[in-house]
């Protein structure tokens, strides 16, 4: 469907009484839902692909992820990519760092594995490890904070 096209249905359903359309085209199927927020769903013939979110959600979850590192004292380090976190080099080997290990800068505190090539993480300031925020295995964010250093 045509982003124009698309972009007119939006501006009709919120400035009508309508509380929801949904449109079927060769294409593909596009509803429309007027709450809180317009959700917009374009679906093909593959799964659903998310056109937009509520706006309301987005910076809602922006302030908790903001919320969490703010509230730890210290140094963050932030993942400098995408990838899986890992705080041991080997299943069953010790980890780079707990909490309370002295780190220098430039000590390996995790491993990030971003398209199979595993990546060493840094400490980029020396200091003790307060806070360990990343999940064994969980994948990380670029710029998620990992590790507070005091």
């Amino acid at each position: 469907m045509d982003l124009r096209k698309l972009k007119t249905l939006i501006d009709l359903v919120s400035e009508s009484n309508v509380s929801e359309l949904e449109i079927t085209e060769a294409e593909g199927k596009v509803r429309i839902v007027k709450g809180g927020g317009a959700v917009v769903q374009q679906m093909m013939a593959a799964p659903a692909l998310p056109v937009a979110a509520p706006v309301a959600a987005a910076p809602a979850a922006a302030a908790a992820a903001d919320a969490a590192p703010a509230a730890a004292q210290g140094h963050t380090v932030k993942s400098p990519m995408v990838g899986t976190f890992y705080r041991s080099s080997a299943p069953g080997a010790k980890a780079f760092v707990e909490i309370g290990s002295q780190v220098k800068e430039g000590d390996t505190v995790c491993i990030i594995e971003a398209m199979k090539i595993l990546n060493e993480i840094e400490a980029d300031k020396s200091g003790t490890i307060k806070q360990i925020l990343g999940e064994n295995g969980q994948a990380v964010e670029f710029g998620q904070p990992l590790f507070i250093i005091e």
